[in-house]
């Protein structure tokens, strides 16, 4: 069992010297996983908690959601954003980065051929981002429709060998087959905004399998915090039950900020 962020905030801070930077995923992070993606709104006292924690440390959340979809629900413009799981990067101050816009044809390939496969499986739903292509499996109404949508996947990755799955939280993506990710994307901003200073902390918070590459890129010099009601194998080095939790978090680091 992971020790609880929320007794260790006092530790977390302390570690952090003269600064800290926060990187957070958002579904099931900042907000309830739900069964349709696209009613997962950010409460707003969750909103404002950010504001007010974006006006005292860099403030980062990388997400799977496309970059114009998070930025959109999040709302705040001194926070930066990294779409479809560190694809695509954009911030204040001009900054901008995409990864893998030469698989895109192949995107708009797998696309049909997967509508095509899962046409008529009740409760699957494909999501098009720009940067990945999501099946989501969460309400099938059959366990052997999910083994028709893994077939699918498998077949359509197969027949297109510059992209690759990864798997989610009742989720398949497909995306380029390129050496990307969270963690990749996550030192990509510590270098580029100067985050990688020794007196600066950096903290991540995150739910998913695809959140461990970015707590496993900080296990030496950060601290990943898992979110999930239950104890699993992580890199991360704290856990937080629910977005809730993360809430009570933030605040307090806001507050501990501001007191310093």
């Amino acid at each position: 069992m992971l020790p609880s962020a929320l007794e260790h905030v006092e530790e977390i801070v302390g570690r952090g010297g003269r600064g800290l930077a926060i990187f957070l995923d958002y579904d099931g992070t900042l907000t309830p996983i739900v069964s349709d993606p696209e009613k997962a709104w950010l409460p707003d006292s969750m909103r404002q908690t950010l504001r007010e924690l974006a006006a005292k440390a860099p403030v980062s959340i990388l997400s799977g959601r496309d970059l114009k979809d998070v930025r959109q629900r999040v709302g705040i413009d001194a926070i930066i954003y990294a779409g479809s799981h560190g694809f695509d990067i954009a911030g204040p101050g001009g900054l901008r980065k995409q990864m893998g816009t030469e698989f895109l044809p192949g995107l708009d390939t797998a696309e049909k051929k997967l509508r095509d496969a899962l046409d008529g499986i009740p409760g699957a739903l494909i999501e098009r981002k720009r940067f990945s292509l999501a099946a989501h499996y969460r309400n099938l109404k059959a366990h052997d429709d999910l083994l028709k949508v893994k077939r699918a996947i498998g077949k359509v990755a197969a027949q297109l060998p510059d992209l690759r799955v990864i798997e989610g939280k009742k989720v398949y993506e497909i995306q380029p087959n390129i050496d990307w990710d969270k963690g990749r994307a996550l030192m990509w901003l510590a270098n580029s905004l100067r985050l990688d200073r020794e007196e600066l902390f950096p903290i991540y918070i995150g739910d998913d399998a695809t959140d461990e590459d970015a707590f496993r890129a900080l296990k030496q010099r950060g601290a990943g915090i898992i979110v999930s009601e239950q104890s699993q194998p992580s890199f991360a080095r704290y856990m937080l039950r629910n977005p809730e939790d993360v809430e009570v978090f933030l605040r307090t680091l806001t507050a501990r900020i501001t007191a310093d």
